[in-house]
């Protein structure tokens, strides 16, 4: 099977910054990956080479057995800056209504089939209550299923997720979490799911990609979650300790992954490195 995402030896800038540098692997068709890595070390830079907003300035990257083109249909997204943030006033139907031929706001006029395959995506991620209540009406779960929901819309073969968890409580991050599995196993898409922790996501990846010093590294949890590979990721000397079927990033008796979520909590849930 020919790989849905490959990079081979591909470098990405942003400015005259390499953010990843000279790195090379290959994603397979259905595969959930959680993408991890520290602030900064470019998941959402990748994601934006993903979606074909930023060509690499050496070596090469492909999806879909192609160079990446913007606007591609197959390519479902959930930013992690809301940049454009929605008219809370507007219900779920009219929000998911309102990117599905990419009008302006407002309300389109929607044909039977849209109507069926909005309530379709909607039933799948269990946000068909939604429909008719404001986003202002919502708590920060139901809003991100909402947005999901439009990200899935037009039935994507990839789904690219920046931070789908961040400010949502534990339970809520739960529930983001099994709706997508749930939602790409049966659709047979392919995720890209960046996060601070990995713990959340043990039970849902099949592999996991590390960023991190300008290097990438795909593998298994087993394969890549260890002391010498995360070492090299981080810059720093790395302990890895599995506890009660937790894993803890640790360096100097830190935990790693925590302390950047924290970080990340005091200034409004959104990510402050400079991967953008």
């Amino acid at each position: 099977m020919n790989p849905i995402v490959e990079l081979d030896r591909a470098t990405l800038r942003i400015g005259g910054h390499a953010v990843l540098k000279d790195i090379s692997f290959a994603i397979a068709p259905g595969e959930f990956i959680g993408v991890l890595g520290p602030n900064g070390a470019g998941k959402t830079t990748l994601m934006r080479a993903i979606l074909g907003l930023l060509p690499p300035s050496a070596g090469s990257l492909t999806v879909f057995g192609h160079a990446p083109q913007c606007g591609d249909a197959a390519i479902g997204y959930l930013p992690q800056l809301r940049t454009v943030l929605p008219d809370l006033r507007v219900r779920g139907l009219d929000y998911i209504a309102s990117s599905l031929h990419g009008e302006r706001w407002g309300l389109p006029s929607l044909s039977a089939a849209d109507r069926a395959a909005i309530e379709a995506t909607l039933d799948a991620v269990g946000a068909r209550d939604l429909s008719h209540r404001a986003l202002s009406d919502m708590s920060g779960g139901e809003r991100q299923r909402l947005l999901l929901a439009q990200a899935l819309m037009g039935e994507p073969q990839l789904l690219l997720l920046d931070e789908p968890l961040i400010s949502l409580d534990a339970r809520h991050q739960e529930v983001v979490i099994d709706v997508i599995k749930k939602v790409c196993r049966e659709r047979k898409i392919t995720v890209l799911f960046s996060a601070h922790e990995l713990n959340q996501l043990l039970g849902a990846i099949d592999r996991v990609l590390y960023l991190g010093n300008g290097h990438a590294e795909l593998g298994t949890v087993e394969e890549v979650v260890t002391a010498p590979v995360l070492s090299r990721l981080y810059g720093t000397e790395i302990e890895v300790l599995r506890a009660g079927g937790h894993i803890f990033v640790l360096s100097r008796g830190r935990d790693m992954e925590r302390d950047a979520h924290m970080h990340d909590h005091d200034h409004g849930g959104h990510d402050h490195g400079h991967q953008h």
